[in-house]
């Protein structure tokens, strides 16, 4: 099956929404968690470059954790909706 250009800006405008999804809970924590350390940082003159880093990443760490099962489903109905059927002709 050869797919036609709306076809395939379509899947790709798929694909591309689907990773904007997966990422949000992510980089909405690192946002929030960056804003709070930051507020910190500048309420107590500490700068220390390590007070930032491992309370993000720890927090993104449990987002990703809690928010693995969102993320794989997504990505299952994804393939399983578009890409294998696409690949498989039908």
């Amino acid at each position: 099956m050869i797919l036609t250009e709306p076809e395939y800006f379509d899947i790709m405008r798929q694909g591309l929404w689907i990773s904007v999804m997966i990422s949000t809970p992510i980089l909405a924590v690192a946002l929030i968690v960056g804003l709070i350390v930051g507020l910190f940082q500048a309420l107590t003159s500490i700068q220390e470059m390590t007070l930032t880093f491992v309370p993000k990443v720890a927090a993104m760490l449990a987002v990703f954790w809690i928010s693995m099962s969102f993320m794989s489903r997504s990505l299952i109905e994804f393939w399983s909706g578009e890409i294998i059927p696409m690949i498989a002709g039908a």
